[in-house]
């Protein structure tokens, strides 16, 4: 016998004990999600590369009125509104959260402008879209690499809200426009909407007592490591999946409403441009594209004062809607900031959307130069 009691381990000392962390189960939206975008940070605007290449004219070193936009390289809206404005002769500039860290930016502060390489410009309108701090291609969990997402955090919001230029979607207004919110400014607008909790219980949370979905409450996608985005999309709720486990965050749980149809509604100033989007699931839209119908459709009337009078509500000139045809009536689900197009215009075969769009960026852009905000 040793000291230890029986055979010859040695018993480890009672502080080098430790119970085993308990297995918290995987989170619901992460179960059966293989959704996996890879986003190339690639340039493809079409005025960068020529301004790149020396094939505009240098001018006379006077700032160049411009629309600044704060995305990523593979925001395809941006790079169409890009061609769209070099078309009718508007300077677009752009900065890339996933091409940041290399790039030639000073900002004046006691002006309005900038120098973005070897230009100097003047900003009238700036628009934030997909400029996600995840996408900044740093080494996560670096001191340098949190060093460089807090950097470009702060100044990218700065950006977003100074007020002597003027923006689309502006952030002041849209920051803290959660999907709760829209749905308790929905409903107060006349809109019906589903019940809903927010729950880190979902097995034991029934808002309308029978079938529900289960969402996320924050954003529709991840990006846990730069370029690499994964999907949280809306579910089913299944009582044997949730058990009574708390999940590790509150989860929105929907009542399940029978439609049939949903509809896609861009908001582009005062217009309203619908698209039909039928499909069998509610995550079919990301997971099988290819199995959605879209097509163009009209807006009625009451419905469309409605979401107009929401969109000027929260401040939002380019924003969709997303709605259940139920009954004949109309169900809110959520409204989308960072709105995509080209997709429902190239499944539906129709680019009103976009020709509004870059109407709309132009005509804006011509106000505020008319009025003196280009000087």
């Amino acid at each position: 016998m040793t000291a230890a009691g029986r055979g010859d381990e040695p018993v480890p000392p009672a502080d080098a004990v430790r119970a085993a962390p308990p297995v918290r189960p995987t989170p619901l939206l992460l179960q059966g999600q293989d959704y996996l975008f890879r986003s190339q940070p690639k340039n493809l605007d079409f005025q960068e590369q020529v301004h790149k290449l020396g094939m505009v004219d240098e001018g006379d070193g006077s700032p160049v009125p411009c629309v600044l936009v704060l995305a990523r390289a593979a925001d395809m809206e941006m790079n169409e509104l890009s061609i769209a404005l070099a078309e009718r002769g508007i300077r677009m500039a752009r900065i890339d959260a996933d091409r940041s860290t290399d790039l030639p930016l000073t900002v004046y502060t006691d002006q309005p402008l900038l120098e973005l390489d070897r230009w100097l410009l003047r900003p009238l309108l700036v628009w934030r879209r997909h400029f996600e701090l995840a996408s900044i291609p740093v080494e996560p969990g670096t001191l340098a690499g949190a060093y460089a997402v807090d950097q470009w955090g702060a100044v990218a919001n700065w950006l977003a809200s100074r007020g002597d230029w003027a923006h689309v979607n502006p952030s002041r207004a849209t920051a803290h426009l959660d999907r709760l919110t829209q749905l308790s400014d929905a409903a107060a607008f006349g809109l019906r909407v589903p019940r809903t909790a927010v729950t880190t219980r979902p097995g034991r949370t029934r808002p309308g007592g029978a079938r529900c979905i289960v969402k996320t409450s924050g954003r529709h996608l991840l990006e846990p490591r730069p370029g690499m985005q994964h999907g949280l999309f809306p579910r089913p709720l299944e009582t044997s999946r949730a058990g009574d486990v708390p999940e590790s965050a509150p989860v929105i749980v929907q009542e399940y409403v029978p439609s049939e149809t949903e509809l896609r509604v861009f908001v582009v100033g005062e217009e309203c441009l619908a698209f039909q989007v039928d499909k069998l699931d509610p995550a079919q839209l990301w997971v099988d594209p290819g199995a959605v119908r879209v097509s163009p459709v009209d807006v009625p009337r009451g419905l469309a004062d409605r979401l107009l009078a929401l969109a000027r509500h929260w401040r939002l000139q380019v924003a969709a809607f997303d709605l259940l045809v139920a009954g004949g009536d109309h169900v809110f689900l959520e409204v989308n900031v960072n709105c995509d197009w080209r997709w429902f215009e190239h499944r539906a075969g129709d680019d009103r959307v976009s020709q509004a769009v870059h109407g709309w960026v132009a005509a804006r852009f011509k106000e505020l130069l008319g009025a003196g905000k280009g000087r």
